[in-house]
């Protein structure tokens, strides 16, 4: 073996190793920017789920069924839809809890609160209705027609209809955040949530919360005003008054 040929032997194991190097150092990066990127993915999820953390623990201790409701005076539901000018299942099953509360002498007074920004579409006059068909009196239905989320609801039922109290109706995905949020417009409120089928819409609701929970954060942080807040109603304290005399 001549000269060249004994000196081409390392050479080639020179080369061989220094592939392999950069081979194995090619793999350690991606094996950091994948943990890198997992590290990631895992921080934006607990960021995610801080607001529903947080508005379970302020709900926690104020869920009841409606057996074990406190008495409240007023009962607040919350709109969740209409087919054909009918409250949606969802809805119904929400306004079966209120006449449950009222029929058992839990609450007084109950106050619908959901949409009614187009003249074909009023969820208060809907839930009027069907409540006025399962026994509870015109006198003792008050309703908010500029109830057009969670947080304008809650802070209309304390500063327009003058509501310090409350049991709030509502689906068991919903009702954490509907507590927390009146709680944070100053509405001493406690929460029923009913039970339903756990289809597509239910599905979908659990869901939504995860990024409906961040904006709740947000309202009951920055607090700010309703898309309507409008004059002071006196439906609630004038039934109630009425109930007193």
């Amino acid at each position: 073996m001549d000269r060249t040929e004994r000196a081409g032997v390392p050479a080639q194991a020179r080369a061989g190793r220094l592939r392999a190097g950069r081979q194995g150092a090619g793999l350690l990066a991606t094996v950091r920017a994948r943990r890198r990127a997992v590290q990631v993915v895992m921080g934006l999820c607990v960021l995610a789920l801080l607001p529903s953390t947080w508005t379970h623990a302020a709900a926690a201790d104020r869920l009841r069924t409606t057996a074990a409701a406190p008495d409240a005076g007023v009962a607040v539901v919350f709109g969740a839809g209409l087919w054909n000018g009918r409250p949606t299942p969802y809805l119904a099953n929400r306004l079966d809890a209120a006449v449950e509360l009222y029929r058992a002498g839990k609450v007084k007074v109950v106050l619908v609160t959901g949409d009614n920004s187009r003249s074909e579409y009023d969820e208060p006059g809907a839930m009027r209705t069907y409540l006025r068909g399962h026994g509870i009196p015109e006198d003792r239905i008050v309703s908010d027609y500029a109830g057009f989320d969670t947080w304008d609801s809650c802070v209309r039922v304390r500063e327009i209809f003058g509501v310090r109290r409350a049991v709030l109706i509502s689906q068991g995905f919903h009702i954490h955040r509907a507590v927390a949020l009146c709680r944070s417009a100053g509405v001493d409120a406690y929460g029923v949530g009913v039970d339903d089928a756990h289809d597509a819409t239910w599905y979908y609701g659990g869901a939504r919360e995860v990024l409906a929970a961040g904006k709740a954060a947000l309202d009951a942080v920055f607090e700010p005003e309703p898309r309507f807040l409008g004059p002071k109603e006196e439906g609630v304290s004038r039934a109630l008054g009425a109930l007193a005399d």
